[in-house]
């Protein structure tokens, strides 16, 4: 039990149903300082009820509670303060992480029910860039999320590897391309390409109208487009694969837009029985007037089809494939009106499971300031990125501890980790500035902070020889208080997370014990031989444990030395 479900049941005993039970968990809030307590209970709301005023309601209250697991409960003003007894909850909490190890905190909210993450989807023939990291790593980090919270997750990698922008590709492939210069460097050779056909299509409309006839052509089997697009496909593939190992993301399935093309023809016979096509302008669309929404545009005049189309078949497979409980897209927030689309389109098919479809939106990446663009050629490639963490984290390692073995290793751990907290920390509905100096850093809120502090304690740990046992707490000094009571909000800090799809909770929290954890032992002589010896250690072994399962749930390695 954490300790809002404590405090939460002792007001609800003491109030005899004045209030539920969730309702008294709402109103629970945190003191400005812990000198007026560790949680409180304001009773404005109770003056209504109870006709007198919210002071005295206070004193009551406090007068009623059983102070069993408290040190005192008493009034302040119209606040019920409440001293949680921290030598018991020390016990229970630490006692119960030494046990249970890094399955502290898991729980079976899912009940092994399937969540599709639909993550990271790349263009195939386009170089990954600093962009596509933010789907990736927030998806993968809510699959490990979900599972902590007892679901299954299923990490899809939509690769788009359809579209118009393969007509685009083709086309420039026509006028310029040099399959050897292609072969040698792949993705290089055909970003090139890209970039050039985009620019000329400025000045010639014509350039356009080649590359919708040769997406068409692709759409209708026409071998030679297919041989160029299945070509360019497995090349970026490749490249892909390299990148994600680096990162150490994995995916159950990679089907792409292209998998749903012969799909789609039941998605619009499925509307078309339903009542729901109309005509506009010779081409296609679904009227979505009574959801605000633009009409959603299922074909073409030329017969075409569109993302939309390709979705509704992704969404109707998942859900016949998987029964998923969830369904979470991993998107940028621009895409925010296509996916309120996919979901009406899909509400007005009769899919009650529409309403399980959540866009996980995320804010933009810049740099400078300025928006990145891989049509304009201004993007951060990530793999020279990861690279350039990797070398700038050795450095940091060879100035503090040259002697360190497995030194690659660790640099690696610190600097895939480091872009990845970076990114985390930031609530994902903002954007961020990128600046690979401040995200490598051992000092600030970083990740190679956290991971150093956990680094620490297993030095400590190593000196002490520690070993896991049962120990009893009988003084608690303020700094490890503020440890506990962080530990002992795990539970609900992964719930809290997996609620609001917001894995920048859990890096906020690997922050804040990282920081509690440092002021400790700043403060107190860990290793001192004396009766709390055992104690100490027992609460350093927790926090490194906590620590370490925080940051592997936001897909970040723990080294046991920097």
């Amino acid at each position: 039990m954490n300790e809002k479900n404590l405090v939460s049941l002792a007001l609800f005993n003491a109030l005899d149903g004045a209030l539920e039970l969730e309702q008294i968990e709402k109103l629970i809030e945190k003191p400005k300082t812990s000198e007026l307590g560790d949680l409180a209970f304001p009773a404005f709301q109770l003056a209504k009820i109870m006709h007198k005023a919210p002071q005295i309601i206070a004193v009551e209250i406090a007068e009623k509670i059983v102070t069993t697991g408290f040190e005192k409960v008493v009034a302040t003003g119209p606040y019920v303060n409440f001293f949680l007894d921290k030598n018991a909850v020390a016990n229970s909490v630490i006692n119960e992480i030494n046990e249970k190890q890094n399955y502290y905190a898991d729980q079976n909210v899912g009940n092994a029910a399937n969540v599709t993450i639909d993550m990271s989807s790349p263009n195939i023939a386009k170089p990954f860039s600093i962009g596509h990291l933010r789907s990736t790593v927030i998806g993968d980090a809510l699959a490990n999320i979900y599972q902590k919270i007892g679901y299954n997750p299923i990490r899809i990698n939509h690769l788009g590897d359809w579209g118009k922008q393969f007509g685009m590709l083709i086309t420039a492939y026509k006028l310029w391309g040099d399959e050897e210069a292609v072969r040698q460097h792949p993705i290089d050779e055909l970003l090139k390409l890209y970039v050039r056909i985009n620019a000329e299509a400025e000045e010639k409309p014509e350039l356009d109208d080649e590359a919708r006839d040769w997406f068409l052509k692709l759409e209708r089997g026409d071998e030679e487009a297919l041989a160029l697009w299945k070509w360019f496909r497995e090349e970026s593939l490749v490249e892909f694969k390299r990148i994600y190992d680096k990162l150490g993301v994995n995916f159950d399935s990679t089907n792409g837009e292209a998998f749903y093309n012969d799909k789609m023809d039941e998605v619009v016979e499925l509307l078309e029985n339903k009542g729901l096509l109309k005509e506009s302008q010779g081409a296609t669309i679904v009227d979505l007037e009574k959801y605000d929404l633009n009409p959603a545009l299922i074909k073409k005049s030329d017969g075409a089809t569109l993302y939309i189309t390709r979705d509704l078949a992704a969404a109707i497979y998942r859900k016949r494939t998987y029964d998923f409980a969830k369904s979470l897209y991993v998107v940028g927030g621009e895409q925010t009106g296509h996916f309120k689309q996919l979901k009406a389109v899909l509400t007005e098919m009769g899919f009650d499971w529409a309403k399980d479809i959540e866009h996980v939106s995320f804010g933009l990446v810049t740099r400078d300031g300025k928006k990145l663009s891989t049509r304009k050629g201004n993007i951060i490639r990530l793999e020279p990125t990861i690279d350039e963490a990797v070398e700038r984290a050795l450095s940091q390692i060879n100035a503090k501890n040259p002697d360190l073995t497995n030194k690659e290793i660790v640099a690696h751990q610190v600097g895939t980790g480091a872009i990845k907290f970076y990114d985390l920390k930031t609530d994902r509905t903002n954007g961020y500035d990128f600046n690979l100096e401040e995200m490598v850093s051992f000092e600030g809120e970083t990740g190679p902070y956290v991971q150093y502090a956990y680094a620490r304690i297993r030095s400590i740990l190593r000196k002490a020889d520690f070993k896991p046992s049962e120990v009893e707490f009988t003084e608690i000094p303020a700094e490890a208080w503020e440890i506990v009571k962080l530990l002992q909000n795990f539970s609900t800090t992964v719930k809290r997370a997996a609620d609001k799809y917001e894995p920048s909770i859990i890096a906020k929290y690997a922050i804040s014990l990282a920081q509690a954890f440092n002021k400790y032992y700043a403060h107190i002589r860990i290793l001192e031989k004396n009766d709390g010896l055992q104690s100490r250690l027992a609460l350093a072994n927790a926090t490194s444990v906590v620590l370490k399962e925080a940051l592997r749930l936001l897909g970040v390695e723990c080294p046991e030395e920097m």
